[in-house]
C-alpha cells in the first residue's frame, strides 16, 4: 500500500485526537514517528520510527506512556505490519503492563494481523519494538488513550486482587447485559507457592468464531518470559476449568461497540502448586473444533461388488479404463463420478503479478497440517508468514501464531506438503475460508520472494 493510502485510512482518527494531544508531530495531519520516548497525555498516538516508511534495521526503540492517575492505558492498534514469523524471532513489537519489562508482558506480536485491545492494570504501559538486519515492514500505528475502570454501585470491572480466593464478573451482572465499547482488566496475585484455579458458573459472550469482537483473555503472569495467553474466550459454551503456571494472572474483559450480551461470572481460588497440570490452550474461542491429526492424503478405493457367497471362490471384475473421469464396471453398475476439477491438468494458470491480481488473497505461510475433506477436498491449516492481500480472509489467533483456513478443491492440485512454506493465492468463500482451485498460484517461499511481493502489493492491477 502506498504512504499516502495509509495516511488517507488514519486521517479520520488523526484530524479528531491529535490536536489535543502531545504526540509528536510536524502538523495535524502529519505526526513524525521517532525511536521510542515518553508520551504523558490523556491520549495519543504511537507508532513505529519513520512510519509510515519502512522502519529501520538492527533498532531497539522504546516507548513509556503515562495517562492521569485512576486511569487505566487501553491501546487500540490501527495499522500492524512487521516481518511475521511463527514464534516472532526475527522483528517483534512486546507490550509490558508498566514501564519495565521486568513487569507482566501483555503480548509479543509480529506480522501483519492486527492485535487486539490491550488494557494495563494502572496508568501506565511500555512498547518495545525490536528488529533483526533483514526484512523490513512498514510498521505499527496504535491509538493510546486512558480509561476509568468501569464501575457501577458495588460492583467494580478490573484491579488488583490479592486474596486467596474471589471472584469476576462482567459489568451490569446479574441485573442486566455488559454495556458496549466496555474494558476491563484484572490482576489476580496469589501466594508465591501457589497456582491460581478458574471456574466459570455462567458464561455468555457475542459469539464470534475467533472471538474478535467481545471475549475474555486469560494470560500468564509473573515471571518475564512466562507471561503468556493461556486462552482467548467468547460464545455460549463455558470455557474448562483454567490453572496458571505462577502465582500470577491477568484476566482481560473486552466489548466492542455492537452486540451485546449477558457476560459471565467465574470464580477464582488458590490451590497447591502441582495438584493439577497448568491448563494447555490454542487461544482459539471455546467454540473451536480441536484440529483433527494430519494424514496422508490417499487414493479413493473404488466400490466392492456384495459379498460372494463362502462357497464360490470370488474373482472381482477388472476395472474398465476410466472415461471422461467416470470410473465403470461392466457388469453395468452405475458409475462412480469422480471430482470435474481434477481431471484438468495440474497446472497453475497466470503469473505472479496476474494471479496477484485477480486472487481475493495472497500469503506466505507454513503448512502446518492436511487432512481430507468431502468430495474429494482437502482442508489445509496455514501458520501465517504474512498476508500481502486478505480481503474476507478469516485470520485466527492461536496462540502466539495466526492462522488460516483453506480448501483445496481438489486434494492432488496444487501439491502442497506439510511443512513446506509457500506462496498461495485463492479465492474466498462465505465462510472466511481461502479456495485453492487447481490453477491457482502456489510456489514454494523463500524470504527474498518478500521483496517482490511487496513490490507488486504497491503496484496497480
Amino acid at each position: 500500500m502506498h504512504p499516502g493510502s495509509i495516511w488517507g485510512l488514519l486521517s479520520v482518527f488523526l484530524s479528531l485526537t491529535l490536536g489535543g494531544t502531545k504526540a509528536q508531530q510536524t502538523n495535524y495531519t502529519r505526526p513524525v514517528f521517532h525511536c521510542g520516548g515518553d508520551q504523558v497525555a490523556e491520549s495519543g498516538f504511537v507508532g513505529s520510527e519513520g512510519f509510515p516508511s519502512f522502519y529501520k534495521s538492527n533498532s531497539k526503540c522504546t516507548w513509556r506512556l503515562t495517562v492521569p492517575e485512576g486511569n487505566v492505558v487501553t491501546l487500540s492498534f490501527r495499522i500492524f505490519d512487521l516481518e511475521a514469523d511463527s514464534q516472532c524471532r526475527y522483528d517483534y513489537l512486546d507490550v509490558y503492563n508498566g514501564h519495565s519489562d521486568s513487569t507482566q508482558k501483555l503480548g509479543r506480536f509480529c506480522g501483519t494481523f492486527r492485535p487486539g485491545t490491550l488494557i494495563s492494570t494502572t496508568n501506565t504501559m511500555m512498547l518495545e519494538m525490536v528488529t533483526d538486519s533483514e526484512t523490513q515492514s512498514r510498521g505499527f500505528v496504535a491509538f493510546f488513550s486512558g480509561t476509568k475502570p468501569y464501575a457501577n454501585d458495588d460492583q467494580f470491572c478490573g484491579g488488583k486482587m490479592t486474596k486467596s480466593q474471589g471472584e469476576i464478573m462482567t459489568p451490569n451482572w446479574p441485573e442486566k447485559k455488559y454495556p458496549p465499547g466496555t474494558s476491563c482488566s484484572w490482576l489476580i496475585t496469589v501466594e508465591p507457592d501457589r497456582v491460581i484455579q478458574v471456574k466459570f458458573e455462567k458464561f455468555l459472550l457475542e459469539a464470534d468464531t475467533y472471538c474478535r469482537f467481545d471475549y475474555v483473555a486469560f494470560f500468564n503472569g509473573g515471571e518475564r518470559d512466562d507471561s503468556r495467553l493461556i486462552g482467548k474466550y467468547c460464545g455460549d459454551q463455558a470455557p474448562q476449568p483454567i490453572i496458571t503456571n505462577g502465582n500470577e494472572l491477568l484476566v482481560q474483559f473486552v466489548s466492542d461497540l455492537s452486540v451485546t450480551s449477558d457476560g459471565f461470572l467465574a470464580y477464582y481460588t488458590s490451590v497447591p502448586r502441582g495438584s493439577q497440570p497448568p491448563t494447555v490452550n490454542s487461544g482459539a474461542d471455546t467454540r473451536t473444533i480441536p484440529p483433527v491429526p494430519a494424514a496422508k492424503p490417499v487414493e479413493p478405493v473404488a466400490t466392492l461388488p456384495p459379498p460372494v457367497p463362502t462357497t464360490t471362490k470370488y474373482v472381482p471384475p477388472p476395472l474398465v479404463k476410466p472415461t471422461r473421469g467416470r470410473v465403470t464396471r461392466p457388469n453395468g453398475r452405475k458409475p462412480v463420478a469422480q471430482n470435474p476439477l481434477c481431471a484438468k491438468d495440474c497446472k497453475r494458470s497466470g503469473t505472479i503479478k496476474t494471479s496477484f491480481c485477480s486472487s481475493e488473497f495472497v500469503i506466505t505461510g507454513k503448512i502446518s497440517s492436511l487432512t481430507l475433506g468431502p468430495r474429494g477436498t482437502l482442508n489445509i491449516n496455514v501458520s501465517l508468514i504474512k498476508a500481502y492481500k486478505a480481503g474476507r480472509l478469516s485470520i485466527a489467533q492461536v496462540g502466539e501464531t495466526m492462522a488460516v483456513k483453506l480448501v483445496s478443491l481438489c486434494k492432488k492440485c496444487p501439491l502442497l506438503r506439510r511443512g513446506g512454506s509457500y506462496i498461495i493465492m485463492g479465492q474466498v468463500d462465505e465462510e472466511g475460508r481461502g479456495t485453492l482451485e487447481p490453477g491457482a498460484f502456489t510456489a514454494l517461499y523463500k524470504a527474498p520472494h518478500n521483496r517482490l511481493l511487496m513490490s507488486i502489493t504497491n503496484q496497480p492491477c
